[in-house]
């Protein structure tokens, strides 16, 4: 008997499952009717894919189409370990169009086996989606992953004008409280999500939910300052409970909510 440890964490975004495995275990042909992007972060492996048969080393992002038939054979011994985002066509298709601002009639993933250095982004994506976060963040990190797998290099987006910049920014900033989506942001701005991120950042120097978070966590440190209790801040400042606003105050400010509020008292 091999290892075979499969965990399969429940995932923020419908239509997206994730399973993270680490297993000697040869996976015969098959097919799926999702979109799979993972990332071997143990081991090797080699299968046989719609190009072809390829190998695949920690590090290295493997994909699949919905349709390709494909297997999966381990390398060397230990078997490996890796993380894969299962995604509905309809998920895809929806980011695809939106990086293009057009109606995609189709899209496939060129690279079985993609080389290239994107391992953080594919590991940021992960995070969000199983870590059960906020619908920016998904998306943000969904957007941010599906344009760097596209063959052909995207082109720069223009600098926004200020004043788009502007609305979307003071939507935040009056209500941070509040549970935006990329696309009510972008629609204030006048732009698809994808150009609104880019234009963003590129604007700012933070991604809209960065800026999100640090205006929630600027609105929680105030609120602690006037003596309201951690547990109360996070909820009316938009953090989904006290853990959640203990973690980004921390990397923020470097102590917690309740040190802060205590030294403030």
């Amino acid at each position: 008997m091999g290892s075979r440890q499969f965990v399969m964490p429940k995932t923020s975004m419908p239509g997206v499952a994730a399973v993270i495995a680490d297993s000697d275990r040869s996976f015969p042909r098959h097919m799926h009717d999702q979109f799979g992007i993972g990332l071997v972060e143990r081991g090797a492996q080699k299968s046989q894919s719609g190009r072809g048969q390829v190998e695949a080393q920690a590090g290295n992002l493997i994909t699949v189409n919905p349709g390709e038939v494909h297997d999966g054979i381990p390398l060397g011994q230990g078997g490996r370990s890796w993380t894969m985002l299962y995604l509905d066509p309809e998920v895809v298709h929806a980011a695809v169009s939106d990086i293009e601002e057009k109606q995609n009639g189709g899209f496939e993933f060129v690279y079985p086996v993609d080389v290239r250095p994107l391992a953080n982004r594919f590991r940021l994506l992960f995070a969000a989606m199983t870590a059960r976060d906020d619908a920016m963040r998904c998306e943000e990190t969904l957007l941010t992953l599906m344009s760097a797998v596209f063959e052909k290099p995207r082109p720069l987006y223009v600098r926004a004008a200020p004043e788009a910049m502007n609305r979307a920014r003071e939507m935040i900033d009056d209500s941070p409280e509040r549970q935006f989506l990329l696309a009510d942001l972008a629609g204030e701005a006048g732009m698809s999500r994808f150009r609104f991120l880019r234009s963003f950042a590129h604007v700012t120097g933070l991604t809209p939910h960065n800026y999100l978070l640090q205006r929630r966590v600027q609105a929680a440190r105030r609120l602690l300052a006037q003596g309201m209790a951690p547990a109360e801040a996070a909820l009316t400042s938009g953090f989904s409970d006290q853990s959640h606003l203990n973690r980004v105050f921390v990397r923020y400010f470097g102590v917690t909510p309740a040190a802060y509020r205590a030294a403030l008292s």
